[in-house]
């Protein structure tokens, strides 16, 4: 039940951090209602396009990390810690060509493509299978969630879980992983699929709990997102330090409001 810990020490980091870490929520939910407006009459679309668009949430979380690693520390929140996650990464290598200058870019140009692929899926998918056209939100439900014959929607689930859960294992403590630590991308994604496989159930709550979470956002017309986005990355930074001992692994410096918080661990 250790999961119920992280979301309540993530809910407890928000209400710390305050506009800025609820600002990351709103800045989400903006995108979504962006996306279901361009995709608004193409529903067949839109579906994966939501759905994969969460599957990047781990990259763009990267500052809410910041921010709770902050406030463990004791160290000053505020809108130039987030700038100097995103800003200051290119300052903290000499080397522009090294590998581990790329590893987030990497990562999220990774988790990117199976997005993309994941869309490419779900449209495929109910553009060919379904009775009819599917357009608008409505013609989903009926079409597709309602439908009375056939498996469309049951296939739609089992095939975005099948995508979903190897991206689950590979980034669930690796994001937090890349900006704590100075590892590769093969060590992170290497660990967070450690962690999974040694703690399959307390992961499988974790995944749920996600899962939820984000269908409430999503349901509320996007509107609980600006709470559910900072909690659930704030909470996924407290999963990653409950789960993972990092500690003979050297601090990765960028972001860090000053040099002496690479020695709080």
């Amino acid at each position: 039940m250790q999961p119920l810990v992280w979301l309540v020490l993530g809910w407890r980091d928000m209400a710390r951090a305050g506009w800025i870490s609820f600002a990351h929520g709103l800045a989400m939910a903006l995108v979504g209602a962006f996306i279901v407006w361009v995709a608004y009459q193409k529903f067949w679309l839109l579906a994966g396009a939501l759905s994969g668009f969460l599957v990047i949430a781990p990259v763009l979380a990267t500052s809410l990390y910041a921010l709770s690693r902050a406030l463990e520390r004791n160290e000053p929140t505020g809108l130039s810690l987030v700038l100097r996650t995103w800003l200051n990464w290119q300052r903290s290598h000499v080397n522009k060509w090294g590998n581990d200058y790329w590893c987030m870019v990497q990562f999220g140009a990774l988790l990117g493509l199976a997005a993309t692929g994941w869309v490419l899926t779900s449209a495929a998918l109910i553009t060919l299978m379904a009775p009819l056209p599917v357009n608008t939100p409505l013609d989903f439900v009926h079409h597709v969630v309602l439908a009375k014959e056939g498996w469309l929607f049951e296939l739609w689930l089992m095939v975005g879980g099948i995508l979903a859960a190897p991206m689950f294992a590979s980034s669930v403590v690796a994001m937090p992983m890349l900006l704590d630590r100075k590892v590769t991308l093969l060590q992170a994604v290497l660990t967070s699929w450690q962690t999974v496989l040694e703690n399959p159930f307390p992961m499988a709550l974790w995944a749920c709990l996600i899962m939820g979470f984000t269908l409430l956002g999503l349901g509320s017309l996007l509107l609980g997102l600006v709470a559910v986005i900072p909690m659930l990355g704030h909470a996924s930074w407290h999963a990653y330090r409950d789960l993972v001992d990092v500690s003979e692994l050297p601090s990765r410096d960028s972001g860090l409001p000053s040099s002496a918080g690479a020695k709080a661990n």
